[in-house]
C-alpha cells in the first residue's frame, strides 16, 4: 500500500473510532479499568412503577451485549491505528503476507488476509 492509501485507511478508522465511542456515550460510561472499556449505565430505580422498572432492567440487560460488541470492535480500530503509527498496518496477523487494500476499505480494522481468515 501506498502512503495515501494509508492516510486514507487511518481517517477512516479515527472517523469509525469518533463514531463508536459516540454511540457508546449514549447508554455507557467510559471507565478507565481495564483501559478502553465502557459499562452500560444502570438505570435508576427511583419514583418508578414496577413495570417501568422492569422495563428499565431489561433494556439494560439487552445493552450489555451490544456494549461488549462495541468494545471489541472499537479495541481492533485502536490497534490498527497504533500498528499504522509503528509502521505495521496491513499485514496478516497470521502469516504476515500484506492485507488486500479492497479488504482492508471495506474493514480496515482487520487483522488477516483473505486467505487466513
Amino acid at each position: 500500500m501506498n502512503k495515501k492509501q494509508i492516510e486514507e485507511l487511518k481517517e477512516k478508522l479515527e472517523e469509525n473510532k469518533s463514531s463508536l465511542e459516540k454511540t457508546l456515550q449514549n447508554f455507557a460510561k467510559k471507565d478507565d479499568v481495564p483501559k478502553g472499556d465502557w459499562d452500560a449505565v444502570f438505570p435508576k430505580q427511583e419514583g418508578s412503577d414496577m413495570d417501568e422498572k422492569a422495563d428499565e432492567v431489561e433494556e439494560y440487560s439487552s445493552l450489555l451485549p451490544v456494549e461488549h460488541a462495541l468494545e471489541i470492535k472499537l479495541r481492533n480500530i485502536n490497534i490498527a491505528l497504533k500498528k499504522i503509527a509503528e509502521g505495521r498496518y496491513g499485514k496478516c496477523e497470521n502469516c504476515g503476507k500484506e492485507i488486500s487494500y479492497k479488504k482492508l476499505s471495506f474493514v480496515p480494522e482487520t487483522k488477516k488476509c483473505r486467505d487466513c481468515s
